[in-house]
């Protein structure tokens, strides 16, 4: 028993050991970060990898001030809630239906909504770049929500029927049998119940829309989101490496606030989703 208890030990001592190297370059880059946001450009110069010595928060307050960040930063926070609020309320209802309702054609729909995800973005950028113009959603918050909603709603749809697909039919049909119509059911039932899923989903989409460049520099060219200001803080022939570390580390710490305050609902809404789907 003996044996076989410190057999157990080592096994486990084994795979610790690249696990604990694993997560070390993970927390590394962040570190790197915050250390090199809080020296001066002439302390980085001279020491780019060191720690950082006479810390410093000018950096956060350039980026924050000097360089409009706070004005970036506003504009995601409006397109980010936005676009998500959207996508949790069109996917639910969609993964309801797609779910539960038994209409014509349901199958091959939901089969067109996969096939959807296969789509790279850049393939499409040309004609969505035209249908924003005409619609006259260029330089729009409104626009950028659209787009968001657009482009991320095809594995929205697909993760609320894959979760909505797991639970008892029984339900709905109780439901229906004491009178409740359909959008009653679904707000009393299945949205109350889809609150794992939703609550992954919404961080998840979160982290997509807060993340995202290329969608926001072509509809938002006048108003910038919070990481195309940072992009932009990168010059032609020389970069200010604190000071776009600091952009980066105040971009970074509202979705690490979300994540930390969500973490157990994250890995919870996965589990699930992964056993009902």
């Amino acid at each position: 028993m003996a044996a076989a208890g410190n057999k157990e030990k080592r096994i486990l001592w084994i795979i610790s050991v690249p696990m604990a190297l694993l997560a070390l370059s993970c927390v590394y880059p962040v570190f790197f970060a915050i250390n090199n946001a809080l020296k001066t450009s002439k302390s980085y110069i001279l020491d780019r990898f060191g720690l950082a010595t006479a810390p410093t928060f000018d950096n956060f307050v350039q980026a924050w001030t000097r360089s409009n960040l706070d004005t970036y930063f506003l504009n995601s926070v409006i397109v980010t809630v936005g676009a998500v609020a959207l996508l949790l309320v069109v996917s639910s209802l969609a993964g309801f239906a797609l779910a539960v309702l038994r209409f014509p054609m349901r199958k091959l729909i939901f089969i067109v909504i996969l096939a959807s995800l296969m789509i790279p973005v850049q393939v499409v950028l040309v004609p969505f770049y035209k249908t924003i113009i005409g619609l006259g959603l260029l330089n729009t918050h409104v626009g950028l929500i659209i787009s968001y909603t657009a482009f991320f709603l095809p594995f929205s749809v697909y993760l609320m029927t894959a979760f909505y697909s797991g639970l008892p039919r029984e339900l709905v049909e109780a439901a229906r049998i004491d009178g409740a119509k359909l959008i009653q059911v679904w707000w009393h039932v299945m949205l109350p119940m889809g609150k794992p899923a939703l609550i992954t989903l919404g961080i998840l989409n979160t982290l997509y829309c807060w993340n995202d460049v290329l969608i926001s520099l072509l509809v938002l060219q006048d108003k910038r989101t919070l990481m195309v200001g940072i992009a932009a803080l990168r010059g032609e022939y020389t970069t200010n490496v604190p000071l776009l570390s600091a952009g980066i580390v105040l971009a970074a710490a509202p979705i690490v606030i979300i994540y930390i305050i969500f973490q157990r609902q994250i890995v919870s809404g996965i589990a699930v989703g992964a056993v009902k789907g």
